[in-house]
Parts: structure tokens; C-alpha cells; sequence
């Protein structure tokens, strides 16, 4: 007897890393184990020298083919072990480990967008459909678009024990958005990567496409985000914890950093309109949807909590953002006292 084990990775295409995955028939009481594959047809090396190495790193059921199947989320090494360049997962690692103390925790707000061959679900063949306004957690036929494919997605995730916190629609027609979290920074973004790779092949089944463009109808209608909220041990004990996060956030160079590091396509998404801050200012408040960074009205009611950085595209490398706000955050707190 053997068990399926999809192997899922992140591969080097640029601007935006695509998943790939494939299947290993494993033997049964074995565990997956290290695999190859052909990094030259993943912008991951030369043909020359194209073997490239996949580390398990996560596993959890199947909900698809069921049984004792799993999916497997690799880091991809160069032969020699060594992590390959693409692999953001390696340094998110290290920043990790060394702020553990600070017990950081992320939930993450992924937007994304079903189409229906070259256009929006819900858009008609020619033109838009009315403006945006009734679309937000909206109901009925006239409002609602891929229900059944959100459906099936959420019950993906849960029975392959993914730690969601809930969905809703978005505001532009066949636009939605899931959550994923609170969980750490490895957790979060290893499970985000999963539940994107549930997403794509659940809208498979329904013969229609998920993208996470940060764009994905020019004109007057919102973009799709990856709202990051994020706390630390200190943060969800006292404000003051809570307020210097906010100005570790906008300190010198850091707004620009993270800017550039926040998904590709940014600035088509961040333009001060449709509840943004501009990509070239930084700004937080409290309650505040046009803030680079929003506290919400509770933590300030509560006086402790989180706060939700609101720049992300849809298309962000989780590694990459739960990185950076670690490093820039919890070691502003570190200096101050504050952990």
C-alpha cells in the first residue's frame, strides 16, 4: 500500500513567484523525504545544471483526494543544500528564530479575484456592471459571484486543518478575501502558501481562474490587498508598545523598503483612493482605512492589541512581509525596552 504526497513549491519567476506541485507515491509508514526537479523550467537554474532540491518543511491532509493522501510545502535548496535564491522561507528563518522571545503573531487578510476567461466573474461580456457599493459582504445573485467556489475553498482549508478565521466578499463583483491567522510568522505564511495552492486548484474543479493582481479592473474600483495584522507579546499588553511599532514602521528608510518589498505592481494599488494610503507617504491612525497603518478603535479602547498594515498587495511573498515587519518592528521594541 502507498499514500500520495503533492509536493508544492514556490518557484523563481519574476515579478511574481508562481506555485508548482507534483506527486510522489510514497510506501506507506515512510515520510516524503527530499526530491528533485527541473529548475530550469521554474526560472530556478540553467539547463545545464538544472536539478534543484525540495525539503519538506510542512505537511497536512489532502482534502481533495482524501484518505491518507497530504500536501507538502518545500523550501528549494541548490544540490549542495544550501538554500536556493529564491527561497525567502530561509531568511524569514533566521529573523524568526532570533526575535522569538517577542512571540510575534500575524493574520493575514488575503484579497483575490475570480476570473471567467478574460474578464471578472460577475463583469458582463461588454462594459461593468454598476459600481461598487453593494458587492461588499454582499448577498443574492445580483450581487454575488463564485460562492460556490469560496465554499468549497474555506471547506478545503478546514479539513486540511488550516487555521482560517473566515471570508467574506470583497468590493468589486467576484472579488474575496480569506484570513488566515493568528499564528506565527513561519506558521502564517507556510499556511497562506497552502491555502492559495487549495485556491487555484478548488477554482480549477469550476473551470474558472484566481488572481491575486493587485489591479485586476483598471478604473474606479478597489484593488486587491493582503491587510497584515500583526502583534507582539509586549504590543498586546500596552499601547505604548502599540504606538512604537507604528513609528518603527516610519522611521528613515523603512517605508520605502517595505514599499518595494510589498508585492509587485504596488503603486497601481496604492493610490490614496479606494481606502489606501499613497505608495510615496506614510501615515497610521486609529480607525483609519486610508492610513499605511490602521490601530484599530479597540486596541485604543483596550489599550493593547495589534495594528494592521494596510500596503500588502494581494500578491505578496508572505515570507517577505512577515520578515520585514518582524525585523523593523520587534527590534525598534528590543532597543526601546519595550519587550
Amino acid at each position: 500500500m502507498a499514500y500520495k504526497a503533492e509536493y508544492i513549491w514556490i518557484d523563481g519567476t519574476l515579478p511574481t513567484a508562481k506555485l508548482r506541485s507534483k506527486t510522489k507515491i510514497v510506501a506507506d509508514g515512510a515520510e516524503p523525504g527530499i526530491w528533485g526537479f527541473d529548475g530550469s523550467s521554474t526560472s530556478q537554474a540553467e539547463g545545464h545544471a538544472s536539478d534543484r532540491v525540495l525539503k519538506p518543511v510542512f505537511s497536512c491532509p489532502d482534502p481533495i483526494r482524501g484518505g491518507a493522501d497530504i500536501l507538502v510545502l518545500c523550501e528549494v535548496f541548490d544540490i549542495d543544500m544550501t538554500p536556493h535564491e529564491s527561497n525567502t522561507r530561509a531568511e524569514l528563518r533566521e529573523v524568526a528564530e532570533r526575535f522569538a522571545g517577542q512571540e510575534s503573531l500575524f493574520g493575514i487578510e488575503q484579497e483575490y479575484t475570480f476570473f471567467d476567461g478574460s474578464r471578472p466573474l460577475g463583469f458582463p461580456e461588454n462594459g461593468f456592471p454598476a459600481p461598487q457599493g453593494g458587492y461588499y459582504c454582499g448577498v443574492g445573485a445580483d450581487e454575488i459571484f463564485g460562492r460556490d467556489i469560496v465554499e468549497a475553498h474555506m471547506d478545503n482549508c478546514l479539513k486540511a486543518g488550516l487555521g482560517l478565521s473566515g471570508i467574506n466578499a470583497e468590493v468589486m463583483p467576484g472579488q474575496w478575501e480569506f484570513q488566515v491567522g493568528p499564528l506565527s510568522p513561519l506558521e502564517v505564511a507556510d499556511q497562506l502558501w497552502v491555502a492559495r495552492w487549495l485556491l487555484y486548484r478548488t477554482a480549477e474543479d469550476f473551470g474558472v481562474s484566481a488572481t491575486l493582481d493587485p489591479k485586476p479592473a483598471k478604473g474606479d474600483w478597489n484593488g486587491a490587498g493582503a491587510h497584515t495584522n500583526f502583534s507582539t507579546k509586549r504590543m498586546r499588553a500596552d499601547y505604548t508598545a502599540i504606538v512604537a511599532a507604528c513609528e518603527a514602521l516610519g522611521e528613515g528608510d523603512k517605508p520605502l523598503t517595505h514599499i518595494r518589498n510589498y508585492g509587485a505592481g504596488v503603486e497601481s494599488r496604492l493610490t490614496g483612493a479606494h481606502e489606501t494610503a499613497s505608495w510615496e507617504t506614510f501615515s497610521y491612525g486609529v480607525s483609519d482605512r486610508g492610513a499605511s497603518v490602521r490601530i484599530p478603535w479597540q486596541v485604543e479602547k483596550d489599550g493593547k492589541g495589534y495594528i494592521e498594515d494596510r500596503r500588502p498587495n494581494a500578491n505578496v511573498d508572505p515570507y517577505v512581509v512577515t520578515r520585514l515587519i518582524v525585523d523593523t518592528v520587534c527590534s525598534s521594541l528590543e532597543k526601546s525596552g519595550l519587550v
